[in-house]
């Protein structure tokens, strides 16, 4: 396995530079490699030559000698100029907590369409720092922060990367044109889709298959799954709505990945309610639940009804306070034990409800018709059968409501 050693800089007292290092020693034990050092600078900023100053680039020197470590891993994004430095000082393979994280979604892309993501943000990655990666990442060889476009031969000027970006957009903006069209064909089934959101191995994959049986990969892993999923699930009303999976936020997740990612993402800015999937077992749950707010917000995903599925609770001894101001509704749950989902539902179809009209009519047998509309669009609560007609009371859709009590079809 691949030894490296992890650098992070702390910027003033109180940040979290030993947790994101944690965080990141996890990101890269993912990618496969080892960490088998942590280098920690307190500095007022960032050197903008070598990310760390001189006295930790010697410290840096002695550790990799003694630990027989092949590269570093800084735990932030580096400049072209940072990156030559630090190779030229180091003599050993420069990477970042962006490379990584990119390095990642490359093994774990499966689909055309996030491999053409993926490629997209390491091309747009590399591009501006083809001078600091220099022939370092030209070499074919394994190890992390090499897979996907970068074992590709990296004499790839700024002309051809340019090209094949420019070729990747297009192919994206079908990809695009692709997802819109599904977007539009549930939006005219008025099927309610719900966006699954959370932190990077939260348990929101576990919970699709748990709840959906979906089958999606699902490991105790960072980015375990990338493709979104998108499975039906049927609630007690009889009321059917989509689940959404998406890409699992992370802290200082790299702005090109957000780029390439959006068409993804943006599942969650036209779904009709978002279900937030929390471990409560992490002892950085609320700080990760503040990052997942704050990329909602980054991606415009607003006033939208928010339920907070607090997961893991096999994990927990019971005693913990689990809030979130920003849900409608909060809810605790197991994934894995199925424990609380039952609540869930519920929850769901409580919400959903509020978002409809309550109807209660008698209809003409000649009206029957009218009953179908209701129990594919709606939820049906009561359906009796009298001499003068079907008596119903439901919810349904409001753009449906007027439709449905003038007694017009679709």
């Amino acid at each position: 396995m691949e030894k490296v050693i992890l650098v992070g800089v702390q910027e003033q007292d109180g940040d979290d530079t030993e947790r994101s290092l944690k965080e990141l020693e996890e990101l890269v034990k993912t990618a496969g490699a080892s960490a088998v050092g942590v280098v920690i600078q307190k500095r007022e900023l960032i050197h903008p030559g070598t990310y760390v100053g001189k006295g930790k680039l010697e410290e840096i020197k002695e550790l990799l000698w003694e630990t027989e470590a092949s590269g570093i891993v800084c735990d932030d994004e580096l400049s072209p100029a940072q990156l030559g430095n630090l190779r030229d000082e180091l003599d050993v393979k420069i990477m970042d907590r962006t490379l990584v994280i990119l390095d990642i979604f490359a093994a774990r892309a499966t689909t055309s369409e996030g491999k053409i993501q993926v490629e997209l943000a390491q091309l747009k990655y590399r591009q501006s720092r083809l001078t600091g990666l220099g022939t370092a990442m030209s070499r074919l060889g394994g190890g992390i922060g090499t897979r996907g476009p970068g074992e590709k031969k990296l004499e790839m000027d700024r002309r051809l990367i340019k090209g094949r970006i420019a070729q990747l957009n297009r192919e994206l903006k079908e990809v695009k044109r692709h997802r819109e069209v599904a977007r539009e064909h549930r939006k005219k089934n008025r099927i309610p889709v719900i966006a699954i959101v959370g932190y990077t191995n939260a348990g929101k994959s576990t919970l699709l298959n748990t709840l959906t049986g979906a089958e999606v990969l699902s490991e105790d892993k960072l980015f375990a799954t990338l493709d979104p999923t998108t499975r039906g699930l049927l609630l007690s009303g009889k009321q059917e709505v989509l689940l959404t999976d998406t890409v699992g936020f992370i802290r200082k997740l790299p702005h090109h990945l957000i780029e390439a990612f959006k068409s993804t993402l943006e599942e969650a800015k036209y779904a009709d309610m978002i279900l937030h999937v929390v471990d409560a077992s992490n002892p950085e749950m609320d700080e990760q639940m503040y990052i997942v707010y704050e990329i909602l917000k980054e991606l415009g995903v607003t006033e939208k009804p928010i339920i907070t599925a607090f997961n893991k609770q096999d994990r927990l001894s019971g005693d913990e306070i689990l809030r979130d101001f920003k849900a409608d509704r909060t809810v605790g749950i197991s994934a894995k034990t199925g424990k609380g989902l039952e609540e869930l539902k519920a929850v769901i179809e409580e919400l959903l409800r509020e978002q409809k009209m309550a109807i209660e009519k008698l209809y003409t047998y000649e009206e029957a018709g009218q009953i179908q509309l209701i129990r594919k669009y709606g939820e049906l609560i009561k359906e009796e059968y009298r001499e003068d007609g079907i008596y119903v009371q439901a919810f349904v859709p409001v753009e449906l409501y007027q439709k449905i009590e003038a007694g017009k079809s679709r």
